[in-house]
C-alpha cells in the first residue's frame, strides 16, 4: 500500500488571505491565528498578503481576483456570519459556501474554507479562539493541501 500525504512545512510559499470586515471581533482573530499558523509553519510573514473585504459575500469575488494574478501558492478566504432573526444568514452562508467550493474545485491554486457559519456570537468566539481555531486549523489545511497537490503532480495526477 502506498499513501501519499502533504506536510505542514510552509518554507517557500506565498499565501494570499481575503478577510471580511463584517463581525471584525470573529474575523481579525480567524486572521491572527491563521497568520500565526503560518508562521510557525516557516511561511516568511513578508510572503503573507492579506486583502480585505466589505463581508463574507465579497469574499469569493476577492479570491477569484487572487487567483488570476497567480502570484500565490494558496488562498484562505476568512469571514464569519452569524444567524440573526431573518433568513439572509441562510442566503449569504448557501452562497458563499456553493462559491468558494466551485473557486477550489476549479482552481489549481488551493483555496480551502475559512468561513465560520454559527448560531451564536458565543459559538463564533469559541471557534476563533475560544475553544478551538478555526483561522489557525484552515491555514493548516491550506498549507498541507498545497504540499499534497504538489506531490500528486510530481506523480502525474491533476
Amino acid at each position: 500500500m502506498r499513501e501519499v500525504r502533504g506536510t505542514l512545512d510552509g518554507k517557500g510559499l506565498r499565501i494570499g488571505i481575503v478577510v471580511s470586515r463584517f463581525n471584525p471581533a470573529i474575523t481579525e482573530r480567524l486572521l491572527a491565528g491563521a497568520v500565526d499558523r503560518l508562521v510557525r509553519s516557516g511561511v516568511k510573514e513578508e510572503e503573507i498578503e492579506v486583502v480585505w473585504v466589505p463581508g463574507a459575500f465579497e469574499l469569493p469575488r476577492a479570491v477569484r481576483a487572487l487567483l488570476a494574478a497567480g502570484r500565490y501558492d494558496g488562498i484562505l478566504p476568512l469571514g464569519c456570519l452569524i444567524r440573526g432573526e431573518t433568513p439572509h444568514f441562510d442566503y449569504l452562508a448557501g452562497a458563499v459556501t456553493r462559491e468558494l467550493a466551485r473557486l477550489s474545485a476549479e482552481s489549481e491554486t488551493p483555496v480551502v474554507f475559512g468561513v465560520l457559519t454559527a448560531d451564536t456570537l458565543e459559538q463564533a468566539l469559541d471557534r476563533a479562539g475560544g475553544k478551538v481555531h478555526k483561522g489557525a486549523q484552515a491555514a493548516e489545511s491550506l498549507i498541507e493541501l498545497i504540499n499534497l497537490l504538489r506531490q500528486l503532480r510530481g506523480r502525474g495526477c491533476g
